[in-house]
């Protein structure tokens, strides 16, 4: 056997290993509710114990952790000490794995059926830039090319326009129940799936995250613990740093096509205006390269006039971006280089594309003909029938 072969086999079993681990784990989500308030507390103390000294948390304590928060059996106070730890120490790779498997386990999940280009398109937020909806008109764009977008988000908890508050903006109903999302799906390619109807212990977090206002491990977390089982994801961070390692946790989750996506400016999504760095993760490798907008044929320009204050004002520069009509507006003429940047990692990510800049040159013209836009439309109109109908 050869030493690239012998690699490569290692490499598997690594792999294999991980997920029997994560498999394994899985089955102690009822044996935390067994335990006492008393042995709760220990397990908590000692890990916070354990962070302080940043230590990293083995995978299974970390599960543990994650499953304690995320059924109600921590105090707000100790949750926070272990958010802000975590935060401080750095969470590590097995930390994250270990707390997106905990998520998913408690997570109302859904399974489309017949969408060979399932993709989602998700920033971590915490970036502070407080632009328009990238990601959200980014899905709409590789919706309208013929991807399946399963598009997990919630509303902004440290930006003044999160994902939903500009989908609720626009007309889409955000009360569809699970199954209810996967038919939009299935049969309008792109659905919403609003993280409180999927993930609805994260109300014993929410109410510590809205307090401290700050960047927390739950950030982290959103992207990795999408409700479909999404494959194929482009994945925005707040800072580079955060790449790799995101990669290297998607790849134990069993993702197949991954961009994870940090700039230089601090967006987390591709930026128009500087170099961003990308972990791509295919066909089971890991690759890490900057890149330019001109290296998808796109001009470098400045973010200015892409800020917005509210979800109304970031959904009129979104129509005005994915109507396709001549425009002379600098801001709408850059919205719409933005998101056929984005939209075309997207596009690449779920198989639509042979490389990045043959997707985001089909972005650009899903753009310029307008379809995104009367995508947006037919969802709106859709989810508001499917909600009568709840």
């Amino acid at each position: 056997m050869t030493s690239a072969a012998m690699q490569d086999e290692k490499s598997m079993m690594e792999q294999i290993n991980k997920s029997n681990q994560i498999n394994q784990t899985q089955q102690t989500v009822e044996d935390i509710n067994q335990l006492s308030d008393e042995s709760i507390h220990k397990l908590l103390t000692t890990a916070l114990g354990r962070i302080f000294q940043h230590i990293d948390l083995t995978f299974d304590e970390m599960y543990q952790v994650m499953l304690i928060i995320m059924q109600g059996r921590c105090s707000d106070a100790m949750m926070g000490a272990i958010l802000t730890g975590l935060r401080m120490k750095g969470e590590s790779i097995d930390e994250i794995t270990a707390s997106a498997s905990a998520m998913r386990a408690l997570a109302a999940n859904i399974s489309p059926k017949d969408c060979r280009y399932m993709v989602d398109i998700v920033g971590t937020g915490g970036d502070g830039a407080n632009l328009f909806n990238v990601s959200t008109a980014a899905a709409l764009v590789a919706a309208a090319a013929g991807a399946q977008v399963a598009k997990h988000g919630n509303r902004g908890v440290s930006t003044k326009s999160g994902s939903s508050d500009l989908l609720e903006q626009a007309g889409i109903s955000l009360t569809l129940t699970p199954e209810q999302a996967q038919q939009c799906i299935e049969n309008q390619g792109i659905g919403f799936l609003f993280a409180p109807n999927h993930h609805s212990a994260m109300r014993y977090a929410n109410p510590v995250r809205r307090e401290l206002k700050a960047r927390t491990i739950f950030n982290i977390l959103g992207p990795l613990t999408n409700p479909a089982g999404t494959p194929n994801l482009v994945i925005g961070v707040f800072t580079a740093q955060l790449c790799e390692p995101l990669a290297k946790v998607m790849k134990n989750l069993g993702a197949r096509h991954v961009m994870v996506v940090g700039a230089k400016d601090g967006l987390d999504e591709i930026s128009l205006a500087t170099s961003t760095t990308v972990a791509e993760l295919k066909d089971g490798e890991i690759s890490v390269y900057e890149m330019m907008p001109e290296d998808a044929g796109v001009e470098s320009q400045t973010l200015i006039g892409l800020d917005v204050d509210s979800p109304a004002q970031s959904l009129e520069l979104i129509r005005a971006a994915l109507s396709g009509a001549e425009t002379t507006e600098r801001a709408v003429l850059k919205a719409r280089d933005m998101i056929a940047l984005n939209a075309g990692a997207a596009i690449y990510t779920a198989g639509l594309a042979s490389n990045y800049p043959n997707g985001v040159s089909r972005a650009q013209k899903v753009i310029q003909n307008g379809d995104a836009l009367i995508k947006l439309d037919d969802l709106a109109k859709y989810t508001q029938q499917l909600a009568t109908e709840a």
